[in-house]
């Protein structure tokens, strides 16, 4: 009786903390999508993409102080001394958790057959891969995709709308947003957490997040080295990754035109007026 009333205690706490995150990141997005609204009627000559820059700038250098100061200490402290091999490991376990989110995502777009791919690619590296260790699905075959509610919408003609930087979370945006709840919901140690208890779900959440940025080390570094603006460098590449994603990979040439005042393909070559004959005198 006692355990019993342990577990649904431990189920109560998880649940409202992942409801309470939920309704922060709800308030957040509500603020920013305020100050969106009234930064436009404000300035006319602000950039639409980005109409609420001074605070995305504001978020984006808290995070990175706070990354820099906690996180990446640890992080390199996990790259140098944990193997190749367990951090492979590690990052195939974690995408596994999180898989559910690409199989369902892959469903709503309308890809059945990459849908049902996806489904066979979670249960195969859950159980033959042990619970997503090894990606055994990948050698037989099985592609792995990379699909999330954002894309989803904007797959269905959704408009990206305002470009968001989320502390701690990132770069995102008004539609992509929307996936935070959606990937909550849809990743195993949600529920893992909800069954078992937050004293195991809070040790993999926070080794979760270490693996995340340990993947970002390398194009982090690029960021520092090449970028003169690094809030305007993450900008670009994330909505270039993010156009990239929905459309598969073929991007529409619209996004490419750039129209030129003498451009080859709109007119016609003009034609060459022969000279008249002139008949040679003898």
């Amino acid at each position: 009786m006692n355990e019993s009333v342990k577990i649904l205690r431990n189920a109560s706490s998880v649940r409202e903390c992942n409801y309470g995150v939920i309704f922060l990141f709800i308030l957040c997005i509500s603020f920013f999508q305020g100050c969106a609204s009234t930064s436009k009627h404000s300035d006319p000559e602000i950039d639409p993409v980005d109409p609420h820059e001074k605070i995305n700038r504001a978020s984006y250098d808290f995070t990175d102080k706070v990354d820099r100061a906690v996180f990446e200490p640890v992080v390199n402290a996990y790259i140098d001394y944990v193997p190749n091999a367990a951090q492979r490991s590690i990052g195939n376990f974690y995408d596994n958790l999180s898989y559910p989110n690409v199989v369902l995502n892959s469903f709503l777009q309308g890809k059945m057959k990459q849908g049902a791919q996806d489904t066979v690619r979670f249960f195969v590296n859950s159980t033959i891969g042990m619970f997503g260790l090894f990606d055994m699905a990948t050698h037989m075959g099985l592609q792995k995709h990379d699909e999330d509610f954002g894309q989803t919408l904007g797959v269905w003609g959704v408009n990206p709308g305002s470009y968001l930087f989320i502390p701690f979370l990132g770069p995102s945006s008004e539609r992509d947003v929307t996936n935070i709840p959606v990937g909550i919901f849809t990743n195993v140690l949600f529920y893992a957490g909800l069954v078992v208890g937050s004293y195991f779900a809070a040790p993999l959440t926070i080794l979760g997040a270490i693996d995340k940025r340990a993947r970002l080390a390398g194009p982090m570094r690029v960021r520092d080295e090449a970028a003169i603006d690094p809030y305007l460098f993450v900008r670009e590449a994330t909505i270039q990754q993010r156009e990239f994603l929905i459309h598969d990979g073929n991007l529409p040439l619209d996004l490419y035109y750039e129209p030129f005042q003498d451009n080859p393909f709109e007119k016609e070559p003009e034609k060459i007026k022969a000279k008249p004959k002139t008949e040679k005198k003898l």
